[in-house]
């Protein structure tokens, strides 16, 4: 189990280190493209719908990924009052109950519904920026890998866990 956790620890250091870089160019050229606009639009009184339009589609990348980095850090909006209602090992149990819905959600419909949802829109093209819809669509599908995988990850530190609390008595 020890030699586990030191390669998925190490596996998960590359993808958050990968995953980090993401969001911060996301919300530098975000930044940038809403300065872009507002200097665009206020100062020479002609708007740019390109900056308009990418930095909107740039801000739901920066959630979806941002969001299943945060689960990955397990730093999400958790309810502990309930789990700090059980004794350690119990808490465990919840928190390993817990992970499974937020998996099967991502699963289903953030994995599988959105790669089906960026399929059928690769044909339809954005007006603004003329790339295909599916494109953009795909940040669901790649934000449900990225929480599949931190699951994955999580799950084996939570049986880790409550194989130690078992241990201790």
């Amino acid at each position: 189990m020890e030699k586990l956790l030191f390669w998925t620890s190490k596996l998960k250091s590359v993808v958050d280190w990968i995953v980090e870089r993401a969001c911060i160019a996301i919300m530098a050229t975000l930044t940038i493209l809403v300065t872009y606009q507002v200097v665009t639009r206020y100062v020479f009184d002609s708007p740019s719908a390109v900056s308009e339009v990418l930095s909107r589609y740039m801000f739901v990348w920066l959630v979806l990924i941002g969001g299943a980095y945060v689960f990955g850090l397990r730093e999400h909006m958790a309810i502990s009052y309930v789990r700090d209602k059980f004794s350690p090992k119990a808490g465990i149990l919840v928190d390993i109950l817990t992970e499974w819905a937020i998996a099967i959600f991502a699963f289903v419909v953030m994995w599988q519904g959105g790669y089906k949802a960026s399929v059928r829109q690769m044909w339809q093209q954005d007006s603004a920026l003329e790339i295909p819809m599916g494109v953009i669509y795909s940040a669901l599908p790649i934000a449900g890998a990225l929480i599949l995988f931190y699951f994955a990850i999580n799950q084996i530190k939570l049986i880790n866990k409550f194989q130690q609390v078992t241990a201790k008595g």
